[in-house]
């Protein structure tokens, strides 16, 4: 009796990001998986804190509850970090969309925004200063000025880095959710 859902035979299907026609669209969510670099990079903080949390025990075992708690403290600050790093992105829902970075969110209705679109131009590499030619999604919101117009996310961020196609289909994903529910 075969079990094609245990093997690695079968195709991928492209169909996986899609949303279900019955997922509730009040929910946020975000329209494309998060990238490696992402995911790694909250790993790698999730793995410090593993230590950090070890050495917490540690130092209850042998130290002060004082200096344990500091410790352990400390483990729980590098925990929220990496799960906010995880949460970072572009959030869609039928009231608006989503924009959560690192220390803040910014939400805008449906009805400021004029236009989502893909542009090319330089963009920052991993966040850092450094800038390299790519593409980049902005959002184009009623009675703003050109220069107000705030990207949100690029080809050499950390969900897309090295994965052309899948900033292709988010981008089609989101513009897709912006000409479904933008009014004006």
């Amino acid at each position: 009796m075969p079990l094609p859902f245990l093997t690695a035979d079968r195709a991928f299907e492209a169909a996986d990001d899609v949303a279900l026609p019955f997922d509730d669209h009040e929910r946020w969510r975000r329209p494309y998986r998060p990238g490696p670099w992402r995911v790694g990079a909250a790993a790698l903080w999730l793995l410090l804190a593993s230590f950090v949390l070890f050495a917490a025990v540690i130092i209850a075992l042998t130290g002060t509850i004082n200096e344990a708690g500091v410790v352990f403290g400390l483990a729980l600050a590098i925990i929220a970090g990496a799960l906010r790093l995880l949460r970072m992105g572009v959030w869609v829902s039928s009231r608006g969309l989503r924009q959560v970075k690192f220390l803040g969110t910014r939400t805008v209705p449906w009805e400021q925004v004029a236009a989502v679109r893909t542009v090319q131009q330089p963009v920052r590499w991993l966040g850092l200063p450094r800038t390299v030619q790519g593409q980049g999604l902005m959002l184009v919101r009623h009675g703003r000025g050109a220069d107000d117009v705030p990207m949100l996310m690029t080809t050499h961020n950390a969900d897309f880095l090295a994965r052309g196609a899948a900033f292709d289909r988010a981008t089609d994903s989101i513009e897709a959710w912006a000409a479904e529910n933008a009014r004006g």
